[in-house]
Protein backbone atom coordinates (compact mmCIF):
# COMPACT_ATOMS: atom_id res chain seq x y z
CA UNK A 1 0.00 0.00 0.00
CA UNK A 2 1.28 3.28 -1.12
CA UNK A 3 2.11 5.26 2.04
CA UNK A 4 0.53 9.30 2.07
CA UNK A 5 3.10 11.94 1.56
CA UNK A 6 3.59 14.47 4.44
CA UNK A 7 1.71 17.57 4.44
CA UNK A 8 3.82 20.74 4.71
CA UNK A 9 1.64 22.73 6.81
CA UNK A 10 1.99 20.44 9.74
CA UNK A 11 3.27 21.63 13.07
CA UNK A 12 6.20 19.04 14.29
CA UNK A 13 3.96 17.46 16.92
CA UNK A 14 1.42 16.93 13.80
CA UNK A 15 4.13 15.88 11.32
CA UNK A 16 5.98 12.94 14.27
CA UNK A 17 2.63 11.69 14.59
CA UNK A 18 2.21 11.19 11.10
CA UNK A 19 5.55 9.92 10.50
CA UNK A 20 3.93 6.88 13.44
CA UNK A 21 1.35 6.33 11.34
CA UNK A 22 3.37 5.65 8.51
CA UNK A 23 5.73 3.49 9.89
CA UNK A 24 3.26 1.44 11.78
CA UNK A 25 1.95 -0.12 8.49
CA UNK A 26 4.76 -2.37 8.44
CA UNK A 27 3.89 -4.75 11.11
CA UNK A 28 6.84 -6.59 10.81
CA UNK A 29 9.46 -3.74 11.27
CA UNK A 30 7.91 -2.27 14.52
CA UNK A 31 7.10 -5.66 16.01
CA UNK A 32 8.08 -6.87 19.58
CA UNK A 33 10.96 -10.11 18.74
CA UNK A 34 9.35 -11.98 21.52
CA UNK A 35 5.90 -12.91 22.04
CA UNK A 36 2.74 -11.96 24.41
CA UNK A 37 3.71 -15.09 26.51
CA UNK A 38 -0.02 -15.98 26.03
CA UNK A 39 1.38 -18.66 23.80
CA UNK A 40 2.23 -20.67 27.22
CA UNK A 41 -1.44 -21.25 27.83
CA UNK A 42 -4.15 -23.70 26.37
CA UNK A 43 -7.75 -24.40 27.09
CA UNK A 44 -8.66 -27.75 27.96
CA UNK A 45 -11.10 -29.10 24.80
CA UNK A 46 -14.07 -30.01 26.50
CA UNK A 47 -15.87 -32.31 23.65
CA UNK A 48 -19.55 -31.92 25.22
CA UNK A 49 -19.79 -28.38 26.22
CA UNK A 50 -24.02 -28.46 26.08
CA UNK A 51 -23.91 -25.51 24.87
CA UNK A 52 -25.09 -23.40 21.43
CA UNK A 53 -22.68 -21.28 19.70
CA UNK A 54 -25.25 -19.01 18.38
CA UNK A 55 -25.95 -18.18 22.35
CA UNK A 56 -22.88 -17.29 24.05
CA UNK A 57 -22.86 -14.10 24.98
CA UNK A 58 -20.20 -11.83 25.24
CA UNK A 59 -21.49 -8.68 26.98
CA UNK A 60 -20.12 -7.13 29.27
CA UNK A 61 -19.70 -3.57 30.96
CA UNK A 62 -16.71 -1.32 31.43
CA UNK A 63 -16.77 1.96 33.27
CA UNK A 64 -20.47 1.96 33.41
CA UNK A 65 -21.07 1.60 30.04
CA UNK A 66 -22.65 -1.82 28.00
CA UNK A 67 -20.73 -3.20 25.69
CA UNK A 68 -21.53 -6.12 23.23
CA UNK A 69 -18.16 -7.42 22.90
CA UNK A 70 -15.08 -7.17 25.59
CA UNK A 71 -12.76 -4.63 23.27
CA UNK A 72 -11.44 -1.66 23.37
CA UNK A 73 -9.96 -0.08 20.16
CA UNK A 74 -6.48 0.81 21.23
CA UNK A 75 -5.55 4.55 21.01
CA UNK A 76 -3.53 4.77 18.00
CA UNK A 77 -3.92 8.14 16.10
CA UNK A 78 -4.71 12.08 15.51
CA UNK A 79 -3.89 15.56 14.60
CA UNK A 80 -4.32 15.39 10.49
CA UNK A 81 -6.58 14.74 7.45
CA UNK A 82 -5.49 10.94 7.13
CA UNK A 83 -6.29 10.61 10.98
CA UNK A 84 -9.54 11.85 10.47
CA UNK A 85 -10.13 9.28 8.27
CA UNK A 86 -8.68 6.18 10.57
CA UNK A 87 -10.65 7.77 13.66
CA UNK A 88 -13.97 8.72 12.19
CA UNK A 89 -13.55 4.33 10.43
CA UNK A 90 -12.71 3.21 13.71
CA UNK A 91 -15.79 4.98 15.62
CA UNK A 92 -18.01 3.68 12.94
CA UNK A 93 -17.06 0.26 13.18
CA UNK A 94 -17.09 0.63 17.06
CA UNK A 95 -20.59 1.83 17.07
CA UNK A 96 -21.74 -0.85 14.80
CA UNK A 97 -20.55 -3.44 17.02
CA UNK A 98 -20.79 -1.65 20.09
CA UNK A 99 -17.45 -1.72 21.49
CA UNK A 100 -15.24 0.94 22.90
CA UNK A 101 -12.80 3.39 21.66
CA UNK A 102 -9.55 5.35 22.61
CA UNK A 103 -8.04 8.06 20.30
CA UNK A 104 -4.77 8.81 20.15
CA UNK A 105 -2.84 11.22 21.94
CA UNK A 106 -4.35 14.81 21.94
CA UNK A 107 -1.69 17.13 22.81
CA UNK A 108 -1.67 17.76 18.65
CA UNK A 109 -4.90 19.47 18.91
CA UNK A 110 -4.30 21.03 22.55
CA UNK A 111 -1.26 22.82 20.54
CA UNK A 112 -2.83 23.35 17.15
CA UNK A 113 -7.11 23.80 17.80
CA UNK A 114 -7.76 23.73 14.31
CA UNK A 115 -6.67 19.85 14.60
CA UNK A 116 -9.31 18.90 16.70
CA UNK A 117 -11.71 17.59 14.42
CA UNK A 118 -9.58 14.51 13.16
CA UNK A 119 -10.70 13.29 16.68
CA UNK A 120 -13.72 14.20 16.72
CA UNK A 121 -16.01 10.86 15.85
CA UNK A 122 -19.42 11.36 18.02
CA UNK A 123 -21.55 11.99 15.17
CA UNK A 124 -20.30 9.03 13.76
CA UNK A 125 -20.40 6.87 17.23
CA UNK A 126 -22.77 8.37 19.66
CA UNK A 127 -23.01 5.27 21.80
CA UNK A 128 -19.64 3.98 22.29
CA UNK A 129 -17.68 4.17 25.42
CA UNK A 130 -14.94 6.75 24.13
CA UNK A 131 -11.74 7.73 26.08
CA UNK A 132 -9.66 10.53 25.25
CA UNK A 133 -5.87 10.21 25.14
CA UNK A 134 -3.14 12.44 26.84
CA UNK A 135 0.50 11.88 27.79
CA UNK A 136 0.64 11.36 31.58
CA UNK A 137 4.31 13.07 31.43
CA UNK A 138 3.05 16.17 30.13
CA UNK A 139 1.67 17.21 33.39
CA UNK A 140 5.54 17.74 34.02
CA UNK A 141 5.28 20.04 31.44
CA UNK A 142 2.57 22.79 31.97
CA UNK A 143 -0.51 20.49 31.43
CA UNK A 144 -2.97 20.48 34.23
CA UNK A 145 -6.79 19.77 34.88
CA UNK A 146 -7.39 22.50 32.59
CA UNK A 147 -5.94 20.60 29.44
CA UNK A 148 -7.06 17.18 30.53
CA UNK A 149 -11.03 18.48 30.48
CA UNK A 150 -10.38 20.21 27.09
CA UNK A 151 -9.58 16.69 25.86
CA UNK A 152 -12.67 15.18 27.16
CA UNK A 153 -15.11 18.12 26.07
CA UNK A 154 -13.12 17.83 22.75
CA UNK A 155 -14.20 14.95 21.63
CA UNK A 156 -17.21 14.36 24.29
CA UNK A 157 -15.47 11.52 26.19
CA UNK A 158 -16.36 9.64 28.76
CA UNK A 159 -12.98 8.71 30.38
CA UNK A 160 -9.41 9.94 30.03
CA UNK A 161 -6.73 7.90 28.98
CA UNK A 162 -3.29 9.18 30.78
CA UNK A 163 -0.62 7.00 28.81
CA UNK A 164 3.05 6.12 30.07
CA UNK A 165 5.52 5.69 27.64
CA UNK A 166 9.21 6.48 29.44
CA UNK A 167 10.90 4.44 26.49
CA UNK A 168 9.46 5.81 23.69
CA UNK A 169 9.97 9.45 25.48
CA UNK A 170 13.29 8.42 26.23
CA UNK A 171 14.62 7.69 22.48
CA UNK A 172 12.83 10.22 21.03
CA UNK A 173 14.72 12.74 19.82
CA UNK A 174 11.97 15.54 21.15
CA UNK A 175 11.19 13.65 23.62
CA UNK A 176 10.05 14.78 27.43
CA UNK A 177 11.88 12.68 29.90
CA UNK A 178 11.12 14.40 33.20
CA UNK A 179 8.66 11.52 34.78
CA UNK A 180 9.31 12.74 38.54
CA UNK A 181 6.50 13.76 40.52
CA UNK A 182 3.54 12.11 38.49
CA UNK A 183 1.99 9.56 41.03
CA UNK A 184 1.36 12.38 42.96
CA UNK A 185 -0.06 14.68 39.88
CA UNK A 186 -1.79 11.51 38.48
CA UNK A 187 -3.90 10.86 42.50
CA UNK A 188 -4.89 15.08 42.07
CA UNK A 189 -6.36 14.45 38.30
CA UNK A 190 -8.62 11.41 39.53
CA UNK A 191 -9.91 13.27 42.78
CA UNK A 192 -10.84 16.39 40.89
CA UNK A 193 -11.61 15.36 37.29
CA UNK A 194 -14.85 14.15 36.66
CA UNK A 195 -14.52 11.20 34.42
CA UNK A 196 -12.92 8.36 34.91
CA UNK A 197 -9.14 8.10 34.56
CA UNK A 198 -7.27 4.97 32.75
CA UNK A 199 -3.74 4.73 32.77
CA UNK A 200 -1.83 2.35 30.19
CA UNK A 201 1.58 1.83 28.58
CA UNK A 202 2.18 2.03 25.36
CA UNK A 203 3.79 -1.92 24.67
CA UNK A 204 6.36 -1.82 27.69
CA UNK A 205 3.96 -3.50 30.43
CA UNK A 206 2.72 -2.08 33.80
CA UNK A 207 4.94 -4.34 36.74
CA UNK A 208 2.86 -5.00 39.86
CA UNK A 209 4.67 -2.48 42.14
CA UNK A 210 3.32 0.29 39.82
CA UNK A 211 -0.01 -1.04 39.66
CA UNK A 212 -0.62 -0.96 43.09
CA UNK A 213 0.69 2.91 42.95
CA UNK A 214 -2.07 3.72 40.27
CA UNK A 215 -4.43 2.02 42.16
CA UNK A 216 -3.77 3.85 45.28
CA UNK A 217 -3.54 6.92 43.41
CA UNK A 218 -7.42 6.24 42.72
CA UNK A 219 -7.05 5.70 38.64
CA UNK A 220 -10.51 3.53 37.55
CA UNK A 221 -9.08 0.79 35.39
CA UNK A 222 -5.37 0.22 34.14
CA UNK A 223 -4.49 -1.00 31.00
CA UNK A 224 -1.31 -3.11 31.30
CA UNK A 225 0.17 -3.18 27.25
CA UNK A 226 2.61 -5.19 27.74
CA UNK A 227 5.09 -6.06 25.48
CA UNK A 228 4.39 -8.50 22.24
CA UNK A 229 2.57 -6.21 19.86
CA UNK A 230 4.07 -2.78 18.04
CA UNK A 231 7.78 -2.00 20.06
CA UNK A 232 7.54 2.40 19.71
CA UNK A 233 11.28 1.72 20.65
CA UNK A 234 11.48 0.30 17.17
CA UNK A 235 9.33 2.86 15.71
CA UNK A 236 11.33 5.73 16.99
CA UNK A 237 14.51 3.77 15.85
CA UNK A 238 12.84 3.98 11.97
CA UNK A 239 12.49 7.61 12.68
CA UNK A 240 16.03 8.04 13.56
CA UNK A 241 16.63 6.12 10.47
CA UNK A 242 14.81 8.11 8.48
CA UNK A 243 16.81 10.78 9.68
CA UNK A 244 19.94 9.92 8.85
CA UNK A 245 20.73 8.38 12.04
CA UNK A 246 21.62 4.45 12.96
CA UNK A 247 19.02 1.99 13.46
CA UNK A 248 19.44 0.47 16.95
CA UNK A 249 17.20 -2.10 18.28
CA UNK A 250 18.56 -2.25 21.81
CA UNK A 251 15.53 -1.87 22.89
CA UNK A 252 13.32 -3.21 20.62
CA UNK A 253 12.44 -6.46 23.83
CA UNK A 254 12.32 -4.11 26.51
CA UNK A 255 9.45 -4.64 28.94
CA UNK A 256 6.94 -7.02 30.50
CA UNK A 257 5.38 -9.34 28.59
CA UNK A 258 1.61 -9.04 28.26
CA UNK A 259 0.79 -12.07 29.87
CA UNK A 260 3.36 -11.64 32.86
CA UNK A 261 1.76 -7.93 33.20
CA UNK A 262 -2.13 -9.63 33.42
CA UNK A 263 -1.23 -12.29 35.57
CA UNK A 264 1.11 -10.23 38.32
CA UNK A 265 -1.35 -7.40 38.57
CA UNK A 266 -4.12 -9.15 38.62
CA UNK A 267 -2.81 -11.58 41.22
CA UNK A 268 -1.97 -8.37 42.78
CA UNK A 269 -5.30 -6.35 42.52
CA UNK A 270 -8.18 -8.49 41.84
CA UNK A 271 -10.95 -5.93 41.92
CA UNK A 272 -9.71 -3.20 39.92
CA UNK A 273 -10.93 -3.88 36.00
CA UNK A 274 -8.02 -4.80 33.42
CA UNK A 275 -7.45 -4.14 30.14
CA UNK A 276 -5.05 -6.72 27.98
CA UNK A 277 -3.06 -4.87 25.09
CA UNK A 278 0.38 -5.71 23.58
CA UNK A 279 0.24 -7.94 20.78
CA UNK A 280 -3.19 -9.02 21.31
CA UNK A 281 -4.01 -10.54 17.30
CA UNK A 282 -6.59 -13.66 17.68
CA UNK A 283 -10.01 -14.28 19.53
CA UNK A 284 -7.95 -16.96 20.78
CA UNK A 285 -5.44 -14.23 22.83
CA UNK A 286 -9.05 -12.35 23.75
CA UNK A 287 -10.39 -15.55 25.11
CA UNK A 288 -7.36 -16.50 27.17
CA UNK A 289 -6.60 -12.71 28.27
CA UNK A 290 -10.51 -12.69 29.59
CA UNK A 291 -9.49 -16.34 31.65
CA UNK A 292 -6.13 -14.69 33.10
CA UNK A 293 -8.06 -12.09 34.32
CA UNK A 294 -8.79 -8.93 32.04
CA UNK A 295 -11.63 -7.39 31.47
CA UNK A 296 -11.53 -6.42 28.46
CA UNK A 297 -8.64 -6.91 25.84
CA UNK A 298 -7.40 -4.15 23.23
CA UNK A 299 -5.47 -3.41 20.10
CA UNK A 300 -4.90 -1.33 17.59
CA UNK A 301 -2.04 -1.64 14.99
CA UNK A 302 -3.78 -4.85 13.49
CA UNK A 303 -6.53 -2.49 12.43
CA UNK A 304 -4.92 0.53 11.17
CA UNK A 305 -4.43 -1.00 6.67
CA UNK A 306 -8.25 -1.70 7.33
CA UNK A 307 -9.06 2.16 8.81
CA UNK A 308 -7.34 3.50 5.98
CA UNK A 309 -10.08 1.97 3.35
CA UNK A 310 -13.30 2.24 4.90
CA UNK A 311 -15.57 1.21 8.38
CA UNK A 312 -16.84 -1.52 6.83
CA UNK A 313 -13.41 -3.25 6.84
CA UNK A 314 -12.38 -2.94 10.03
CA UNK A 315 -16.11 -4.14 10.96
CA UNK A 316 -15.25 -7.75 8.91
CA UNK A 317 -12.03 -7.90 11.27
CA UNK A 318 -13.30 -6.98 14.60
CA UNK A 319 -16.37 -9.12 13.61
CA UNK A 320 -14.01 -12.00 12.84
CA UNK A 321 -12.36 -11.78 16.16
CA UNK A 322 -15.51 -12.04 18.38
CA UNK A 323 -16.29 -15.06 16.02
CA UNK A 324 -12.87 -16.80 16.58
CA UNK A 325 -13.77 -15.54 20.64
CA UNK A 326 -16.99 -17.52 20.71
CA UNK A 327 -15.74 -20.36 19.16
CA UNK A 328 -12.93 -20.55 21.78
CA UNK A 329 -15.69 -20.23 24.65
CA UNK A 330 -17.90 -22.98 22.97
CA UNK A 331 -14.52 -25.21 22.92
CA UNK A 332 -14.02 -24.54 26.60
CA UNK A 333 -17.65 -24.96 27.98
CA UNK A 334 -18.36 -21.29 29.11
CA UNK A 335 -21.30 -19.50 27.99
CA UNK A 336 -20.57 -16.52 29.06
CA UNK A 337 -17.78 -13.79 30.04
CA UNK A 338 -17.92 -14.87 33.66
CA UNK A 339 -17.86 -18.63 32.86
CA UNK A 340 -14.95 -17.78 30.77
CA UNK A 341 -13.09 -15.79 33.74
CA UNK A 342 -13.64 -19.38 35.67
CA UNK A 343 -11.64 -21.58 33.12
CA UNK A 344 -8.70 -23.12 34.49
CA UNK A 345 -6.15 -22.46 31.53
CA UNK A 346 -3.25 -24.83 31.39
CA UNK A 347 0.39 -23.41 31.40
CA UNK A 348 3.05 -25.19 29.06
CA UNK A 349 6.25 -25.56 30.37
CA UNK A 350 8.90 -23.54 27.86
Amino acid sequence: MPRPRASKALTQTQARKKQHLEICLDTESVSSHSGTGLDRYRFIHNALPELDLDEIDVGTTFLGKPLKAPILISSMTGGFDLARKVNRNLAAAAQELGIAMGVGSQRVAIEAPSAADSFQVRDVAPDILLLGNLGAVQLNYGYSIDQCRRAIEMIGADGLILHLNVLQEALQPEGNRNFKGLTAKIAALCRDLNVPVVVKEVGNGISVEVAKRLHAAGVAAIDVAGKGGTAWSAVEAQRASQQGKAYSSTFTDWGIPTEEALVGVRAALPAIPLVASGGIRSGLDIAKSIALGADLAAFGQPLLAAALESSARVVDHIAGLIHELKVSMLCAGAANLAALRNIQLLRQSQ
